[in-house]
């Protein structure tokens, strides 16, 4: 029976309480997305500008990776400076040729160019720049008067946070436009100890939690919001709303975004994330001094049994990375991963990249994001 039909049955009907179906917006200062979703910027050539303006048609906030985005670029041996800086701001600009949306670039901070990343996102226009790999401390300081770039640090502890207040307060009076909380079942180089990445004290709804704490005398003290974003494991539209009923404003997703038709990396690269298993799955010791979370390969595997030796840098892209003695250069691995030459690299991919199972257009992946959401409304509760 309807319930326009009680009417007629002359009983009272209570009032109810229509669930949130619809995703609601993500606000980052003076911008809007339509939906609280940013693509997670992934290195090295996963994330350009065809996954980045794809995310953001579809209303989200699409990201371009800065990290040795330059290594395609037929100048890179002799002028690697000009290489990266002039591959990056053919990509904003490209992205921008394709969208309206929203689009960013992530920086690490451990990377040897990140003032000329910085620098160039900002002159481009850039609408955010999403930095970690290390504490961003000095980010404020590239921004030139009339600069609308927003900054967003990456961080992994309340601690992180106050930290970056408090600094950012001090030496800019700049507070950041929000923060990206990463949890340990990322994608690629994770901020942990390798016995913290399992240890539920560090699941990311504790985090969020520990942050959306940490930032809030600091919203109070300045009268602004600073929006808090859950990333590393966040999959589903079921995940999104769990996120945001624990005080997130927004999620930031990598994996499910590399198995789209638009995501920049060879068709062999995301054939990996769809054939991966649980087993498939490892926590390796990478060469920039982090663990990280990737695909089981032949490289890897020989890294292992001690088969690669200390190699000839190159590239000299990572600050914290030795060469002397390291096994293999991250970058060219990587790299390798890219183009679809997985036998001499590997693919790095978040803890949920076995549910992945085919590859699909980023309006349908966002589509179901939608559903997922709806579906996961609570019952309807008389109120």
């Amino acid at each position: 029976m309807k319930l326009t039909d009680l009417k007629h049955l002359n009983l009272r009907v209570p009032d109810f309480q229509m669930p949130d179906i619809k995703m609601p917006e993500l606000h980052i200062a003076d911008l809007v997305a339509k939906i609280p979703v940013i693509q997670g910027g992934m290195g090295v050539g996963i994330s350009l500008s065809g996954l980045a303006s794809a995310v953001a048609n579809e209303g989200g906030i699409g990201v371009i990776a800065a990290a040795m985005i330059g290594t395609d670029e037929p100048g890179l041996a002799k002028n690697p400076e000009k290489a990266h800086t002039d591959a990056l701001a053919r990509e904003i600009r490209t992205a921008r040729e394709k969208t309206n949306g929203l689009i960013g670039v992530n920086i690490m901070v451990a990377l040897s160019n990140f003032a000329d990343m910085v620098k160039t996102s900002i002159k481009e226009g850039a609408d955010v720049i999403i930095s970690g790999a290390g504490l961003p401390l000095d980010l404020p300081k590239y921004l030139s008067d009339g600069a609308k770039t927003r900054l967003i640090p990456i961080v992994s502890s309340g601690r992180a946070a106050t930290i970056l207040c408090k600094k950012w307060l001090k030496k800019f009076d700049y507070i950041p436009d929000a923060f990206v909380v990463e949890g340990p079942k990322a994608g690629g180089h994770l901020g942990f100890k390798p016995e913290q990445i399992d240890d539920p004290a560090f699941r990311l709804e504790n985090l969020v939690q520990e942050v959306v704490a940490a930032v809030k005398p600091f919203e109070e003290k300045h009268g602004c919001r600073i929006p808090i974003i859950a990333a590393g494991g966040v999959f589903s539209g079921a995940d999104i709303r769990k996120m945001l009923s624990i005080g997130a404003s927004g999620v930031q997703m990598g994996t499910r975004f590399v198995a789209t038709d638009e995501c920049d990396a060879d068709i062999k690269f995301k054939e990996a994330y769809v054939n991966a298993t649980e087993d498939d799955i490892e926590i390796i010791k990478s060469p920039v001094g982090l663990p990280g979370r990737a695909i089981r390969s032949e490289m890897i595997t020989a890294c292992k049994n001690g088969e690669r030796k200390p190699f000839k840098c190159v590239f000299h892209c990572v600050k914290t990375c030795d060469p002397e003695k390291s096994p293999y250069c991250i970058a060219r691995a990587l790299a390798n991963a890219k183009r679809g030459k997985l036998k001499h690299g590997f693919a790095f991919a978040g803890a949920n990249v076995p549910r992945i199972d085919k590859i699909i257009p980023v309006r349908e992946l966002v589509q179901t994001l939608k559903e997922e959401f709806a579906q996961s409304a609570p019952a309807l509760q008389p109120a």
